[in-house]
């Protein structure tokens, strides 16, 4: 019995001096274990407040930055852009907000609630009927005598845009032409993409939307009429990490992606246009 005991701790000691010699090994290479996060992609949820007109191109842009950054996931909540400030301005949620004019964003600026934006990017508008435009809309000056118009409220950046637009076409269709055409005006939608989709369902013979938005998933129902050049509006888009974001540091490489040249390619596939940064 004395006998096995002794074998046993004998068998113990130079296990235990096997493990200790080894450790010294693993400590002279100046090597460290890596802990349960060295070596992995950021993990986490990326919330992107972001303008109804950019619905497509930044959900590519989402797709990509998610293949770059395994583990992350980008929620998008588009709607129109005073919608998002006043999200914003309640406490929801957000790591980013991309506008889709300069008031909104100024005004969360002023509030201390976002970082200092950037301009990304930049877009035109278009008139918009249904494919067979049964009203037979030919020109912006037919928007004044003809069909049912559909347009975004005053407080919405396309529908501020629609209207500087049409008053700019007073001096070249008569000063009574942009009253002329508010007569006409049959509902005013919180997004661009509301408007979109009443034209091409034909609830309405016309609508004034950007550029970009012939691209959604209605352009095989509508046909597109340019603006006079003259009269056409530019819309520069900010956008901005909101502080106290969670993720600021991913927020700022996905903005990062955005201003980059591949995400101005994306950007530019869907119609928009390049910007100036700080323009």
């Amino acid at each position: 019995m004395m006998k096995l005991r002794r074998t046993i701790i004998f068998i113990a000691t130079i296990m235990i001096a096997a493990l200790a010699l080894a450790g010294c090994r693993q400590a002279g290479t100046g090597q460290t274990q890596p802990g349960p996060n060295q070596g992995q992609q950021p993990q986490g949820q990326l919330v992107v407040f972001a303008a109804a007109s950019l619905t497509d191109a930044f959900g590519e842009i989402g797709r990509a930055f998610e293949q770059a950054h395994p583990g992350v996931t980008v929620k998008f909540n588009f709607g129109g852009s005073q919608q998002l400030r006043t999200q914003i301005e309640q406490g929801m949620a957000a790591d980013i907000f991309a506008s889709a004019d300069q008031k909104y964003m100024q005004e969360l600026v002023a509030k201390g609630l976002v970082e200092q934006p950037v301009d990304f990017t930049a877009n035109t508008l278009t008139i918009i009927v249904p494919k067979n435009n049964p009203a037979g809309i030919k020109t912006a000056a037919d928007l004044a005598t003809k069909g049912k118009l559909d347009l975004a409220a005053p407080d919405v950046p396309i529908g501020k845009y629609a209207r500087q637009a049409l008053e700019k076409l007073d001096s070249l269709y008569g000063s009574g032409y942009s009253q002329q055409v508010e007569k006409r005006v049959v509902s005013q939608e919180t997004t661009v993409r509301q408007v979109v989709a009443k034209v091409a369902l034909g609830e309405a013979d016309a609508g004034i939307v950007y550029v970009t938005d012939i691209n959604s998933s209605y352009r095989e129902k509508l046909a597109t009429i340019p603006f006079p050049q003259e009269a056409n509006v530019q819309a520069n888009y900010p956008i901005a990490v909101v502080k106290g974001s969670k993720q600021a540091a991913l927020a700022r490489e996905l903005v990062n992606l955005i201003t980059s040249a591949d995400g101005q390619k994306i950007l530019a596939k869907y119609g928009f246009l390049p910007v100036k940064r700080g323009s």
